[in-house]
């Protein structure tokens, strides 16, 4: 399964810039005037697992293929976006498309970049994205409830879905997101949210683009975008894009010294990277050949047959058994001869759910 993350923000915070950063290309124009970006700029980025590269050397294979992500950099929305202002009508449904959002919030100071506003406020700038991205799923949701009306009188059964749809309206109206509504785990809920594809339903990972030395001291503007991204139940990184982009031609040890200079443990990607996959609450499993070793990601919670057909179709339908080991297990003994010696390598059927980590070879009826 493909994982797309759509980065989000105001004109001129520094979306283009993250994404240069966390691409590790400088494939996306910056500029300092709003509408920069106008088309969508997509990358994919392999997604580095030191235990996929450390499966290599035990296996001895020439070829590594990581699981990628799909980064989305999305025009600057402003105020009236959902109106059709700055183009919005075509931004927003970039972001329909994406599986979790970078919303990205300015943090620095500095008279050379323009701000849409007249000075620099995190609660503000993120208020006017997100009342944005709740009118249009307000109207969306409107006509559902219009196209309902009619619908229910022939058939009964929507009268629930009514219920709901009218529910959902009115925490909309209150200016609250999809994915704070109450009764999230209803299959009706599921089923709408499926279809309307909300914008407000999706994961949220807030990046405060502070300037240097905001990476070691917290000021206010990332104080404001930590207590709101709490006050959310939504993940948070401080990121400096500018920094970040510095190291996109540094081999990794240059780059992790250079990060540890500036103060910082873990690179932007990384941190995206790692909240985007619990936001989405995926696993990584991995498999290997004679001429590569592979990771696959997937829901937590999968069954080996889905699993398998993440791979091919044909895996799925003519599943018969996974043989699995733990990568923990796999890196201690070294090899799949060394794991059967040791009774170490087990055989798993249609009802064993897939761990993290797991090295899985399918066994299937072609």
């Amino acid at each position: 399964m493909g994982l797309k993350i759509g980065i989000v923000g105001l004109p001129n915070v520094g979306k283009s810039t993250v994404f240069n950063a966390l691409t590790g290309a400088q494939n996306a124009e910056v500029a300092n005037y709003p509408f920069c970006t106008i088309q969508p700029n997509r990358a994919i980025v392999p997604l580095r697992d030191p235990r996929l590269e450390k499966l290599q050397a035990l296996v001895g294979v020439p070829n590594i293929i990581y699981a990628t992500i799909e980064f989305v950099d999305i025009a600057g929305l402003v105020k009236g976006a959902s109106q059709g202002e700055g183009l919005g009508n075509q931004f927003l449904g970039n972001i329909r498309d994406v599986d979790a959002i970078v919303h990205v919030v300015r943090c620095f100071d500095d008279p050379n970049v323009v701000h849409v506003s007249s000075e620099i406020d995190p609660q503000e700038d993120i208020d006017t994205i997100n009342l944005e991205l709740v009118i249009a799923d307000l109207e969306q949701l409107e006509r559902k409830i219009d196209r309902l009306t009619s619908e229910v009188k022939g058939d009964k059964k929507l009268v629930p879905v009514m219920a709901l749809a009218q529910s959902l309206k009115a925490h909309l109206e209150a200016d609250m997101p999809v994915s704070s509504y109450p009764e999230r785990t209803s299959d009706i809920f599921k089923t709408l949210v499926h279809e309307l594809r909300f914008l407000t339903a999706k994961p949220v990972i807030f990046v405060a683009n502070v300037d240097e030395a905001g990476l070691t001291e917290e000021g206010p503007y990332t104080g404001a975008v930590k207590e709101i991204a709490t006050r959310y139940n939504a993940d948070f990184i401080i990121l400096c894009a500018k920094l970040e982009e510095e190291m996109v031609d540094m081999n990794a040890e240059e780059r992790a010294e250079f990060l540890q200079l500036a103060g910082v443990e873990e690179s932007g990607l990384n941190q995206v990277v790692s909240k985007g996959f619990a936001a989405l609450n995926l696993i990584s499993y991995f498999t290997k050949n004679e001429n590569e070793v592979r990771a696959w990601h997937i829901p937590k919670g999968t069954t080996a047959p889905k699993a398998a057909g993440e791979i091919h179709t044909d895996f799925e339908r003519g599943f018969i058994r996974a043989e699995v080991a733990s990568y923990e297990i796999f890196a201690e003994h070294g090899s799949d001869a060394a794991l059967k010696a040791a009774g170490q390598m087990r055989s798993e059927g249609k009802d064993y759910i897939v761990q993290d980590g797991d090295v899985l070879l399918f066994r299937f009826n072609s």
